[in-house]
């Protein structure tokens, strides 16, 4: 089409001119043509926004309740679309954000009204719940007490610690795996390694999943035939066979995916994350702890009660009260948050803002305790000022959020983990983020020290409030025996310590032999007719130098499934 230039630069349509009379209008565009029946465009409306909306809840999952934010943006999204729809099929053609306004007003009224409540409401929320207004309720969350380490953690034999730290599992689930050649190639293993206590062992569970989706197609029907069990103690590594597959997984597709499978069951109920854990019977469940929120709209994350689902046949079971065999219903992170949220706001919000009186936060990472049949989380507790030093740590039970703090001045679990590594500097160890325990009626940090290939090459006791206490050994009873040694000789403990939970057998000494262990002198004892040997510290038991071939004694020792095992008293009889 040509165009002329005009004096001011800009195009004029040829033949145009504006001032003239009787000249043709330049050409528009060809109007929209509206859906005549009203009700017709109702139901277009209604249906495209239905197949949207089930469309988007099937693939984004949002809980139906108002306390979510996902159920908001889910409305909002359903608002949005009618009011598109409601625009193509009315053949709108205004312009301008007023006409535009208009419109929605006559056609799009309920939803318009929906969406602008749904807002009101949201922002309403969140301001009543607050922390600035609300801080005292959020200090509140999870109840606190005070206990006495010594006298309610119990000392456990070495051959109950857990030596195995996530990564160490994970490569030892990943080797069992490659040495079965009709899964190899088939499945993999999930990275969940749950801890939990099962039959009274701290073990690990891992799940396996499709190495791909031509290998999920095939396999589908069956499921996933196994489950991985990690003792966390001895490293072994069981693969448990099923009889029936698992068919019910965070990684599955459809209907058998576990958050659709739960959300199409509880379509208002907010869930954390889903564990597997299993009874004890060996059946694996997915455990899926229910959030409800406590404070205004959408403060105040808490747990109440999970959803039970069989892994394997997809029933499920809300229970407000978990059967006692559950070991992981509230999760460590919100654990760690609301006691942040305690020692931030215990004293009024302000006091967290500029006087920060006794103000304290957990440390960088936690880790878990096997205690009875339950699993508690462990977490170092310090003030804001960064320094490094902890003023103590908490204990909480995962199952009921029973919750004790301990007063311990002493280092950070970083700090034990740097003065571990010191020790045996010259060998280019790493440690492993370390377990507390109760070793002698002392908090202790233990951890695994590891080479360059990941391999766990010694053990390592810390004294958490003497950090530079620090004692290794090639095995658990030599390191702990080690570090008994060294708390008897700064004083700290007397030379029966650590007498609970041990055994004793009496015997002629068929065999006695020394060596000198971190600069201490330990004699190793046989027994007639035993091949066991009994490792005795002579600072701990003097009497130990003096022993022959022939004597009889009776030696206290920890048990345990090595050939060497701790011994921690030995009396001529």
């Amino acid at each position: 089409m040509p165009f002329s230039g005009s004096d001011s630069g800009g195009f004029q349509w040829e033949g145009f001119d504006s001032g003239a009379p009787n000249q043709p209008k330049p050409p528009r565009k060809k109007p929209r043509r509206a859906v005549k029946s009203p009700v017709t465009r109702l139901l277009i409306n209604l249906g495209v926004t239905l197949a949207v909306g089930l469309a988007y809840f099937y693939l984004e999952l949002p809980a139906l309740n108002l306390q979510a934010p996902d159920f908001y943006a889910f409305v909002l999204l359903l608002c949005a679309v009618y009011c598109g729809c409601a625009v193509l099929t009315s053949g709108f053609e205004g312009q301008g954000a007023k006409h535009y306004f208009k419109f929605l007003k006559k056609q799009c009224a309920v939803p318009f009204f929906l969406a602008v409540v749904l807002v009101a409401v949201a922002i309403g929320g969140n301001v009543v719940g607050s922390v600035i207004f609300r801080a005292k309720t959020y200090a509140e969350l999870l109840p606190i007490e005070t206990g006495d380490f010594a006298q309610e953690v119990d000392e456990i034999s070495y051959d109950q610690i857990p030596m195995l730290d996530r990564a160490s599992a994970e490569r030892l689930g990943d080797r069992k795996l490659g040495e079965l050649s009709d899964m190899v190639s088939q499945f993999e293993v999930m990275d969940d390694y749950t801890q939990i206590n099962y039959r009274g062992r701290p073990v690990r569970i891992a799940t396996l999943t499709y190495m791909d989706l031509i290998k999920w197609f095939t396999n589908r029907g069956d499921g996933l035939p196994a489950y991985l069990l990690i003792d966390m103690v001895t490293q072994n590594v069981e693969l448990v066979r099923l009889e029936e597959g698992i068919k019910y997984t965070t990684v599955e597709h459809f209907g058998r995916n576990l958050y659709r499978h739960i959300r199409f069951h509880y379509p208002t109920y907010m869930f954390a994350q889903a564990v597997m854990e299993i009874n004890e019977e060996g059946v694996p469940y997915w455990i899926c702890p229910r959030l409800v929120k406590t404070i205004g709209l959408f403060g105040g994350v808490d747990v109440k009660g999970a959803v039970l689902v069989n892994a394997i046949t997809g029933e499920s079971q809300y229970y407000e009260e978990v059967p006692p065999w559950v070991d992981n219903l509230y999760p460590a992170d919100l654990i760690v948050q609301q006691y942040d949220y305690y020692g931030m706001y215990h004293n009024g919000f302000l006091n967290s803002l500029f006087g920060q009186r006794d103000v304290t936060v957990t440390t960088d990472d936690y880790n878990y305790i096997a205690m009875g049949d339950d699993v508690w989380v462990y977490t170092g507790v310090t003030s804001t000022g960064g320094d490094q030093s902890n003023i103590g740590f908490i204990l909480t039970n995962q199952r009921t959020k029973e919750s004790k703090f301990y007063s311990c001045a002493g280092a950070t679990e970083h700090s034990a983990m740097a003065s571990a590594q010191g020790q045996v500097q010259h060998l280019g160890y790493a440690a492993t983020f370390p377990l507390l325990l109760n070793v002698g009626g002392e908090p202790t940090y233990f951890m695994a020290m590891k080479d360059n290939a990941r391999l766990v090459k010694k053990y390592a006791m810390v004294n958490v409030q003497q950090y530079q206490i620090v004692a290794t050994g090639d095995t658990v009873g030599e390191c702990e025996q080690n570090y008994l040694a060294m708390l008897s000789q700064n004083g700290i403990v007397d030379g029966n310590a650590g007498l609970t939970g041990t055994e004793t057998v009496e015997g002629a000494i068929a065999e006695i032999r020394s060596a000198v262990l971190d600069g201490n002198s330990f004699y190793f004892i046989r027994l007639t007719g035993s091949d066991t040997f009994y490792s005795v510290s002579a600072v701990e038991q003097p009497l130990a130098v003096i022993l022959s071939a022939g004597d009889r004694v009776a030696v206290t020792y920890r048990p345990g499934q090595e050939r060497i095992l701790t011994g921690v008293a030995v009396e001529l009889r």
